[in-house]
């Protein structure tokens, strides 16, 4: 099986995870970007609030989010670009807990997808001082991307597995996995969700 996932990352108007304003996708092919999507989000009806903090880190403000498409549309477009596929996002706990949320707030529901985290895979793969996404992406060569932009986080996210498979020889996800001694984990059972801070 080759290394086939699809990279996530999403940006949050604040606090909530149900806040989802932007999301960035990669899909990976036998180790190969080979396509990706990107869109801002009009979050969910109540949590729409924009925190100065959150507009500091990605800089989307709430006028740029008006005309964007709303949760229901987007999540649409995203399993659709999904296939089904191992998910996998940089402190996954965060992200994953946006996806939930955010399909929550809208009374959603996700199909049973799967996830890894890279930070995780990081922290058994390199010796760094620290495992931020913008951190690792620099020690595996990856050096110029618009940190908090979601689509160039989950590019770099992409790139990271990438490396860290092939420094592990492993020629699939599931021999990343069994090397780092991770384990893939069921989106729908939910989990202590992560802090930005490590995106």
């Amino acid at each position: 099986m080759p290394l086939d996932f699809t990279a996530i990352d999403f940006e949050t108007a604040n606090g909530n995870s149900a806040s989802a304003c932007a999301v960035g996708l990669v899909k990976v092919r036998g180790g190969q970007i080979v396509d990706t999507y990107s869109t801002l989000i009009n979050p969910p009806t109540g949590w729409w609030d924009f925190h100065p903090g959150n507009i500091r880190v990605h800089g989307i403000y709430p006028k740029d989010v008006e005309n964007a498409p709303a949760w229901p549309d987007v999540l649409a477009q995203m399993l659709d670009f999904i296939e089904g596929d191992v998910l996998i996002a940089h402190n996954a706990a965060f992200d994953m807990g946006v996806l939930r949320k955010t399909t929550e707030a809208v009374g959603g529901t996700l199909p049973e997808l799967h996830y890894a985290c890279s930070l995780l895979i990081s922290r058994k793969t390199y010796n760094l001082d620290s495992y931020r996404l913008n951190q690792v992406a620099y020690a595996v060569g990856h050096e110029e991307f618009d940190h908090h932009d979601a689509l160039a986080d989950s590019d770099a996210c992409a790139r990271i597995i990438i490396h860290a498979a092939k420094r592990h020889g492993a020629d699939d996800l599931d021999g990343l996995l069994a090397e780092t001694k991770q384990q893939l984990k069921p989106l729908n059972v939910p989990t202590d969700e992560g802090s930005a801070d490590l995106n």
